[in-house]
């Protein structure tokens, strides 16, 4: 099959000459091996020293948990630096696929590092941050750069349908707000699908609505049970319960206690399962911002989900995007995904008063300046009387207005592609 790039690959590539490991994360299906087997055919390519090996392999993985340096065992064995002179360009390349069944991911990849310097250079990938977060310490430190593989975003959703041009399209929408594109319908069918199915490659690629589906739904009961057992989760039903019924909230409040009264389980418990779910890079739950503790809600965060198409297979909704009755949750989630793309997602947050006043989201790191955002399906149902409180209270923080819709405003109106 043809490998189709990703985004991110550059910016992988370019880490591989450092002398820092590199590690891929994200949660599964999303293209993570298929990312690092093109880095050991592009490092093959280049007459590289390289290895690939995946830890879903027992015999390979029973031995490197007994000892690091039995890993190679299946591969040649790097100049040990601590013994013999540092030779950069004999480096070898080791490519190692979940990395997170490792018992010791952490002291692993330390010991290997410390040991062989610039002699040896891991690329590995980790399909579950839990692990990630538990296991790759602070020892770590200055010994890796993690990279983040999400699903695809909506320009390299119309590039793995072949449309490049479409892509390009909205890349120009993007870089000229002033720009019309003679292609806007196409664009829209393209977008329309995209938040009905969302990202993961498998999806994207299979051409057949049902298929489509059969995949999500797929990814919805397997996948995340591999999730559910490998978090130690142990009241299956009650964890997708809690999944069900934050799809159905998407873009809203979540109350921890609500959720607890609802299902009837311990608060901590709820608190363990949004943990997890959000270390599984399946949420995303969105801080409030605020500058007066007592008018600002501060404690509930927004949940919104990392891919939608997951997302309207916990609720198994799959009908087309006009004819739904969500589509303000489906255009602000992916709103907040074009974000996290954009500025760093520690920056964005919402706003909401206590007597009701709402902006959807605030990107800004202090509270005297940056951007706001307000998403609605037509840009007529704008009332830019509803946020004066907003901007008397943070003038130096631009609002505007993303619509699904766009029409003349007496604000600044940008398209929800053009973002």
């Amino acid at each position: 099959m043809e490998y189709k790039k990703r985004h991110i690959h550059d910016k992988i590539n370019a880490h591989l000459n450092k002398k820092e490991y590199t590690i891929i994360t994200g949660a599964r299906q999303v293209g993570k091996t298929t990312l690092l087997r093109q880095f050991y055919k592009d490092l093959k390519m280049a007459d590289k020293r390289v290895f690939y090996l995946s830890l879903e392999n027992i015999d390979i993985l029973n031995a490197l948990n007994e000892h690091p340096e039995k890993i190679f065992q299946f591969t040649e064995r790097p100049i040990n630096a601590l013994e013999n002179e540092v030779k950069p360009d004999e480096i070898i390349y080791l490519l190692l696929d979940e990395i997170q069944y490792a018992n010791d991911p952490s002291g692993f990849l330390k010991y290997l590092f410390d040991t062989y310097l610039s002699n040896l250079k891991i690329i590995a990938t980790g399909s579950s941050a839990f692990y990630i977060d538990r296991k790759f310490k602070d020892s770590l430190a200055g010994r890796k750069k993690i990279f983040h593989l999400h699903p695809l975003n909506f320009r390299e959703h119309l590039e793995f349908c072949r449309r490049n041009d479409l892509s390009d399209e909205v890349q120009t929408l993007r870089e000229r707000k002033d720009y019309i594109s003679l292609k806007k319908q196409e664009i829209k069918e393209y977008f329309n699908e995209y938040l009905v199915y969302g990202g993961y490659p498998a999806v994207v690629l299979e051409n057949d609505a049902d298929l489509k589906k059969e995949i999500l739904l797929e990814l919805r009961d397997s996948y995340i049970k591999r999730d559910i057992l490998e978090s130690g989760i142990r009241n299956e039903m009650d964890f997708y319960n809690l999944m069900k019924i934050l799809a159905g909230q998407t873009g809203n409040l979540v109350n921890k206690n609500e959720l607890s009264k609802t299902l009837r389980i311990h608060l901590s418990t709820i608190e363990n399962y949004l943990s997890t779910l959000e270390k599984c890079f399946h949420i995303s739950l969105v801080k409030p911002f605020y500058k007066n503790l007592r008018k600002e809600i501060v404690k509930m965060p927004k949940v919104f989900f990392n891919d939608l198409g997951l997302r309207n297979a916990l609720l198994n909704r799959f009908s087309g995007f006009e004819e739904r009755e969500d589509t303000g949750a489906l255009l602000e989630n992916y709103v907040y995904q074009r974000l996290i793309q954009i500025y760093p997602q520690e920056d964005i947050k919402f706003w909401r008063t206590a007597d009701g006043n709402e902006v959807d989201f605030v990107v800004s790191s202090d509270y005297k300046n940056g951007k706001a955002f307000e998403v609605k399906s037509s840009s007529i149902d704008f009332k830019p009387a509803k946020y004066k409180k907003f901007s008397e209270n943070y003038p130096g923080i631009n609002l505007s207005l993303i619509s699904y819709n766009r029409r003349n405003n007496n604000i600044n109106n940008i398209s929800v592609i053009g973002l």
